[in-house]
């Protein structure tokens, strides 16, 4: 159906057309952007349907499988389609305010149900294929849950779900009893919200990805993420009809981040590459043939890329991101080299969109994530006082001008937002530094930061050294106790597939590459090999983790597979 374009919808657009024109004006941006003021928003009716009505025949997402075939939605179907979706949906009970789990993986549904839920006034709960059956029903339960939109393979998965929380099922294989998804395909064509929506009105809930303890559940309203995602669109660099390539897996913010609210605000389109296994002359190949100009990918992918020949690519894409965790310098000098583009690292979580950014056409401080973004009032907090600190400290943001990209809160959870949002300040958590001309480089999580011989150690910096000798694909730096500095570096190292057989070999040859690039009170002193980093689902190493399982270690005196320093001079 095609709708017409409201108040809400000239007004986002006025500032994202303010956005575009100044594009690679850092200063300009940041004077004269301002966040929409919005009572009354939707974004599914009144941007998508309305670009949809505007020129129908832009391709919204093209996806190509694994086997390189490719399908393409426009907007105008895309668009059509979601009113069925969103008809069917109210035939089978879904209503304005209800949580509806989305469990899918980069498949078509996955875009007609967001936007059909939208349209509803109902709520997303983005959720990954790869949860355990358990995490389900913790989600399921904190979450509220309505109803749940999943494959019918993964009926499994819903084993510890209440029996009387609605059952969608996408495919051929949907259970016996389940709704079926293409039944929707039978239903009404045209959808008529039952009335406006409110822009404070809850739109998203998304856990947080669980580095530390149990995953949170942030609350984002249709405005927060909807329209938040203007600063993300700006430092990703994308533009109307960019064909704009994020390999991220559904179920995380950064999904959203990327393949559904940038782009689309963009009027962009969304591009996906499905494939079994991964491989980066191929990634490179389709890139290629599909014409991608705008590429966000995480460091894991980015690492993968430097190991193959990066010239196969022979039309690199304008604009190369990297997001999820700090990109290390090697990384990007590779890139750079083989490509003429520098990937531009940024800061944001799950309670937020793009807060920092290496923004497009300004220079890029190598390890450096950016300055603060159009509409993000950034400071620094010393994490012992909570005064605002100017060199370095916790990374906040000041409440007294409350961007628009930040959460509601804490889903049913007064007291962590409070807690979150204590002295006026929103608190990340994440510590960094700020040079003279205001750019911030990543230390890492205050949780992450430890102290050895009284000199303060950021895992980041040394794991960004371990990184650049040949041998290693991922590492990860946490404090081993020591009865005389209190603690010492110790790295978790996965070495390549074709690495040397002889571990004492790699550890001295890791040893002294270290030694020559780190001052001596930064030395990594214990080195365990291992063929793999324990992570979340959406890939962030749990240091955690790593962390009582070194204190177990060190308490039972377990030397194997400890590789010191000391033994390799």
């Amino acid at each position: 159906m095609s709708r017409s374009a409201t108040a809400a919808t000239h007004t986002i657009r006025k500032m994202r057309d303010f956005l575009f024109a100044h594009a690679t004006d850092y200063d300009a941006a940041r004077a004269g952007f301002a966040w929409p003021e919005l009572e009354e928003f939707n974004f599914a009716l009144e941007w998508f349907d309305v670009l949809a009505g505007e020129r129908p025949d832009r391709p919204a997402v093209q996806i190509v499988s694994a086997d390189l075939s490719v399908q393409e939605w426009t907007y105008g179907e895309l668009s059509a389609r979601s009113d069925q979706v969103a008809a069917w949906l109210t035939d089978i009970g879904i209503r304005r305010g209800d949580h509806v789990i989305v469990m899918l993986g980069n498949t078509i549904e996955l875009w007609e149900v967001m936007l059909a839920i939208t349209k509803i006034g109902a709520v997303s709960i983005p959720t990954s294929t790869l949860l355990s059956a358990s995490d389900l029903a913790y989600r399921t339960e904190h979450g509220r849950a309505r109803a749940v939109v999943t494959l019918g393979g993964l009926a499994d998965r819903l084993s510890g779900v209440d029996a009387g929380i609605l059952r969608i099922g996408v495919g051929d294989d949907a259970p016996s009893g389940w709704a079926r998804f293409d039944d929707s395909r039978t239903a009404a064509t045209t959808f008529d919200p039952d009335g406006p929506t409110r822009a404070t009105d809850t739109a998203l809930l998304y856990f947080t990805s669980g580095t530390t303890n149990r995953p949170k559940l942030v609350q984002h309203t249709h405005v927060s993420y909807p329209v938040g995602h203007l600063s993300t669109m700006w430092w990703l660099g994308v533009r109307p009809d960019d064909v704009h390539l994020n390999i991220s897996s559904p179920g995380w913010a950064k999904h959203a981040w990327s393949s559904f609210f940038s782009p689309f605000l963009a009027e962009a389109t969304v591009f996906v590459y499905n494939y079994d296994r991964f491989d980066a002359n191929t990634l490179m190949q389709v890139m290629d043939r599909h014409h991608v100009s705008t590429f966000c990918a995480p460091p894991t992918v980015w690492r993968m890329l430097i190991q193959a020949h990066l010239a196969r690519l022979t039309h690199p894409p304008r604009e190369l991101v990297g997001a999820g965790e700090p990109l290390n310098p090697e990384v990007i000098d590779r890139v750079r080299e083989a490509w003429g583009g520098t990937i531009r690292d940024g800061f944001g979580q799950t309670e937020m969109t793009a807060c920092i950014g290496n923004s497009p056409g300004q220079a890029v401080k190598v390890g450096s994530m950016g300055r603060p973004l159009p509409g993000y009032p950034v400071v620094l907090l010393d994490p012992a006082s909570g005064a605002e600190v100017e060199d370095e400290g916790e990374i906040a943001l000041d409440l007294s001008r409350p961007p628009l990209g930040l959460m509601a809160g804490y889903y049913d959870d007064p007291q962590k937002t409070a807690e979150s949002r204590e002295g006026g300040y929103h608190h990340t958590g994440d510590i960094a530094v700020r040079d003279a001309d205001g750019y911030l480089t990543y230390i890492g999580r205050s949780d992450d930061v430890f102290k050895a011989s009284d000199y303060k150690i950021s895992p980041f910096e040394l794991e960004s050294v371990l990184l650049e000798h040949d041998l290693v694909i991922e590492a990860a730096v946490i404090p081993s106790p020591d009865p005389t500095r209190l603690a010492v570096p110790k790295a978790y190292v996965c070495l390549r597939p074709d690495a040397t057989d002889d571990d004492a070999d790699a550890a001295r040859a890791i040893f002294s590459y270290a030694h020559e690039r780190l001052s001596s009170h930064l030395w990594v002193r214990i080195i365990e090999f291992v063929p793999e980093l324990p992570k979340t689902i959406s890939g962030k190493i749990r240091r955690v983790e790593l962390r009582a399982r070194e204190a177990a270690r060190t308490e039972s005196g377990d030397e194997t597979g400890q590789h010191r320093d000391r033994d390799y001079r």
